[in-house]
């Protein structure tokens, strides 16, 4: 009993210590951007790089880590969007809203995700090489946006394919959109949402909602 109840300690220290890491890791991100570095963030954190190294594995394992992180939190307030009670185009103009508001208030985060750094030498510990990390984080959005659409509208019989289209097609439109609109301003988001939501609704508006399901 008292063997299990040790291993439960150390595993929540374990696991307290990775927030902790993750937390300062964060910091380094805000600060830096895709420059962020396993020495700045060891530095961050107070410890030695190979500490850093034990708890992540290598830069990647840290990488995969803190998406995991951010792209939760992005679910969340997806879904809490999708859930509010509005009509369906308030809601598809709200979680439109909720990423686009979600990448402008961190900019150094989204970077840090889905931008490899500009002045990593291949060398040199600057930065981290994230492009290649970012189609898998794409991917899981798609994934969880096609579930909501199937769960919840009515898009005939070949409506599991259909969401997975759209799921995958509506997460391609607000990264790519989004990641134009962060670089240059060009509008307004509140314009950004409206134009995008333009572009979705025909399709979107015809469609009933699934019998038995949550509604949109």
């Amino acid at each position: 009993m008292e063997t299990t109840r040790q291993a439960e300690r150390q595993r929540s220290a374990a696991e307290r210590r990775r927030r902790e890491l993750l937390e300062a890791a964060d910091r380094v991100v805000l600060r830096d951007g895709p420059g962020a570095s396993m020495n700045a963030i060891a530095a961050e954190a107070g410890i030695t790089k190979p500490i850093l190294y034990r708890h992540f594995g290598d830069k990647g394992g840290l990488y995969r880590a803190l998406a995991k992180r951010h792209t939760d939190a992005l679910l969340s307030a997806l879904r809490a969007a999708l859930d509010a009670p509005a009509d369906r185009r308030a809601r598809v103009e709200a979680t439109l809203d909720t990423y686009l508001a979600a990448i402008e208030a961190r900019p150094q985060v989204y970077r840090f995700l889905m931008h490899p750094s500009d002045d990593a030498a291949p060398s040199s510990e600057q930065g981290f090489d994230v492009g290649r990390h970012s189609a898998p984080l794409l991917r899981r959005l798609g994934e969880e946006l096609a579930t909501v659409i199937a769960e919840r509208v009515d898009l005939g019989p070949d409506s599991q394919e259909m969401a997975r289209i759209w799921g995958h097609g509506i997460v391609g439109m607000m990264h790519a959109a989004g990641d134009w609109w962060l670089g240059e301003r060009p509008c307004s988001r509140e314009q950004l949402v409206r134009s995008l939501a333009d572009l979705l609704w025909g399709r979107l508006a015809a469609a009933g909602d699934r019998p038995g399901g949550p509604g949109f």
